[in-house]
């Protein structure tokens, strides 16, 4: 756990080191601080978007050490020495990640809202399994909700994704 002071209004603070999309970062931040708040108030980091904060729509799913997690699940104190990818680490710079491409090629978007909590969810699934099962896909974003699309577009897009990989 990160090293902590008291501030004269008795509020506790760590210091968090993490590595986020590549880069490292140290800040200090109240004990109470969600990852997801974390991003996007102390980093700039808006791909990674706020919805239910209650972890039931995944609009805020990054990866963890490798693993997809709701960020308004996490308190930003426990990811001290460990490595975040947002939806801003998916794409290598200017160069859209495969997922993203095949999301885009397969009009698995509509309002866009759950989009960056779909691709990370994607992404961190062919990382660990590049040759999915169209169940093994579902499940994998069954934690994300879209209220626009019907899922059909991104089942088709992460498939297509995994064939290109």
């Amino acid at each position: 756990m990160a090293n902590f002071t008291v501030d004269k209004d008795g509020i506790k603070r760590y210091l968090v080191g993490v590595k986020i999309n590549g880069s490292e970062y140290t800040r200090v931040i109240k004990a109470n601080t969600l990852l997801v708040n974390f991003l996007r108030e102390d980093l700039g980091l808006i791909g990674t978007k706020k919805g239910c904060e209650l972890g039931d729509c995944g609009c805020c799913t990054v990866m963890l050490d490798g693993k997809a997690v709701n960020s308004c699940l996490v308190l930003a104190v426990e990811v001290d020495g460990r490595e975040v990818t947002t939806i801003e680490g998916v794409s290598n710079g200017e160069e859209l990640d495969i997922v993203q491409e095949k999301f885009i090629e397969h009009a698995a978007y509509q309002c866009g809202f759950c989009t960056s909590g779909m691709i990370v969810s994607s992404r961190a699934l062919l990382d660990e399994n590049p040759n999915p099962t169209e169940h093994e896909v579902r499940e994998a974003i069954a934690g994300n909700l879209c209220r626009c699309t019907g899922y059909v577009n991104i089942v088709e897009a992460v498939l297509d994704a995994a064939e290109k990989k």
